[in-house]
Parts: C-alpha cells; sequence; structure tokens
C-alpha cells in the first residue's frame, strides 16, 4: 500500500523533486565526455557544444528514468536504509506525480536527441530500452544484471563518440567496461554487507551473493581494469600521437583512485559510485587530477582536431 503525501516545511517539497531528479548521478555522463577528450578534438568549440548538449539530454533521460524507477521499487526501497528516504519510498511524491515527470523527462530527451543527432537518440533509446528490460527482468538475474549495469556506461561511451565522430577504440571501450564492472560489484559488496540479512528483501538478487566472491570478482577486476588502462596508453592511436610514455603514468591516478574506492567500500562508506566520488574529497581530486594531467599530455604533445 502506498504512503500518503508526507508533511512538508516550506522549501522541502522542492529539495523532494530534486531529489526525485538525483542530480547527484549526472556525474556518471561524464564518460560522455571521455571520447572527446581523448580524440584530441577538445578544441573544436562546435564540438565541444554538441558534447555538452548531449550531457544535458543523458542527465534529463537518466533522472526520467530514475523517476520512473523510483515509482516501481518503492516498495523494495522502504527495505533500504538509505533509499527509504526517497521521495517516493517516503511518501514525500506520490507516485503519479513522479511517473507523469519521468515520462516527461524521457519523452523531451529523446525528442532534443533526434534534434541534436539521429545516432545520438538511437543511442540513447537503446540506452531506455536496456533500462526497460534492466527493471523489469534483468535486474534478477545473477551477475548478468551487474553487466548491464556497466552496459549503461558502454553506452555512454558510445553516445559521445557519436556525437563528434569517432569510433571507439576497443582499448577504451574495455576501460571503461571493465572499470564499470568494478564498480558494480564493489557497489553490490557493499550493499550486501551493509544489509546483511535482510539484503535478499531489498534486491532479490543479493541472495546469490557473497562477500567472499564478490571480493574475487572485484580483485579480478581491478587488475584487468589496470592492465587495459596501461594497454591503451601504450597502443591506442592517442598514445600514438602523444609519442612518449608520459600518458602511461597517469596509471598511478587510475590505481589510487580504484584503491581508495574499495578501501571506502570495505569500511562501509562507499557503495554509489555517483554518491561516493561527490562525498569523497581524496577521490574526486584524485579524478580531476587525472583528468587535468591526461588533457595536459594529449594536448601538449599535438592536437588531433584542426
Amino acid at each position: 500500500m502506498d504512503h500518503g503525501i508526507a508533511a512538508s516545511q516550506p522549501g522541502s517539497e522542492l529539495h523532494d523533486w530534486v531529489a526525485l531528479l538525483r542530480p547527484s548521478h549526472w556525474v556518471k555522463n561524464g564518460f560522455i565526455l571521455a571520447p572527446l577528450l581523448f580524440s584530441g578534438k577538445a578544441g573544436d568549440l562546435e564540438l565541444v557544444i554538441r558534447t555538452g548538449l548531449g550531457v544535458l539530454l543523458f542527465a534529463l533521460l537518466s533522472s526520467g528514468v530514475y523517476a520512473i524507477n523510483d515509482v516501481v521499487d518503492r516498495e523494495a526501497d522502504r527495505a533500504h536504509p538509505d533509499k527509504r528516504h526517497r521521495p517516493v519510498a517516503r511518501g514525500a511524491i506520490a507516485p503519479g506525480n513522479a511517473l507523469a515527470a519521468g515520462i516527461g523527462l524521457v519523452v523531451a530527451a529523446l525528442a532534443g536527441g533526434m534534434a541534436l543527432d539521429t545516432g545520438f537518440a538511437t543511442v540513447a533509446a537503446v540506452y531506455l530500452g536496456l533500462n526497460v528490460l534492466y527493471s523489469q527482468w534483468l535486474k534478477q538475474v545473477v551477475l548478468l544484471e551487474v553487466f548491464v549495469l556497466a552496459a549503461f556506461f558502454l553506452l555512454r561511451l558510445e553516445a559521445g563518440a557519436t556525437l563528434i565522430g569517432v569510433i571507439p577504440t576497443v582499448w577504451l571501450l574495455l576501460c571503461g567496461g571493465l572499470l564499470a564492472l568494478f564498480l558494480g560489484f564493489s557497489k553490490r559488496r557493499h550493499e550486501l554487507t551493509l544489509l546483511g540479512d535482510g539484503s535478499a528483501g531489498h534486491r532479490a538478487v543479493l541472495g546469490e551473493y557473497s562477500p567472499a566472491l564478490l571480493d574475487q570478482i572485484t580483485t579480478v577486476l581491478l587488475s584487468a581494469t589496470v592492465i587495459s588502462y596501461i594497454m591503451y596508453t601504450l597502443a591506442s592511436d592517442t598514445a600514438s600521437v602523444v609519442g612518449s610514455s608520459r600518458l602511461t603514468w597517469s596509471t598511478g591516478f587510475v590505481l589510487y583512485g580504484m584503491f581508495r574506492f574499495l578501501y571506502l567500500v570495505h569500511r562501509r562508506e562507499g557503495g554509489s559510485p555517483a554518491e561516493t566520488l561527490w562525498s569523497d574529497r581524496p577521490l574526486a581530486a584524485t579524478i580531476a587530477l587525472w583528468a587535468v594531467y591526461c588533457g595536459w599530455v594529449i594536448y601538449r604533445a599535438a592536437p588531433m582536431a584542426s
């Protein structure tokens, strides 16, 4: 049974609607920027604007999906110590209103995508369709459900590449996909230990995992991600343009960032990659320094865009 609308103080209603859109999770759309940065085309103002619009449209699309999913998952969210505070789960926003807002955002994002670039709109539509499959079925399939979450990040990479007219290299896709898998399985580890015996009540698939299994998986993924990143810095077209090993030195930032995230997961202070990024200054600083260093190396070497 749905809860009634909670009593609110002045200004709290706006806060609830902002929380429904989950703007802190928009940082995930930073994956759309990666092809622009590593292609060397960030000096092209037109492509920068196109990519920026793509990030904005994906933010609207993902917020619409979050709102719809919050309506679908409201009962399960009430069993979670953190998610029970979400506006729909605690009754601050009526399910019908949240659903209408979510559908409106999705329609607006897809319409904007069509106006911006048909290829981008196609990727956005695939993202939406996969979200529907995930919500209705795939999130209950052990292991595969995290691979689907990783696919959402790969679609963001593909969206960014489409907007600037490049084909993402296999190394970039491997790095992005493996990193997304690492974050996804780390999040499951955090949920499993945080919820304890009640984990399956929130997400049934959690009953199929164990901390030991998830520790093994994240260890393998951490190693594979770092190796793939090193290969990207040595064997990609971007590495060829740089013409030195300078880009490979950025591996230090990658290692520290992944170790920091894993450290927070085991301390039960991290789980959601987006929320952890906003709340942990060392991790946020590491990502910022990594982006600045990579940009300096790539564009100092030789801009690849005219």
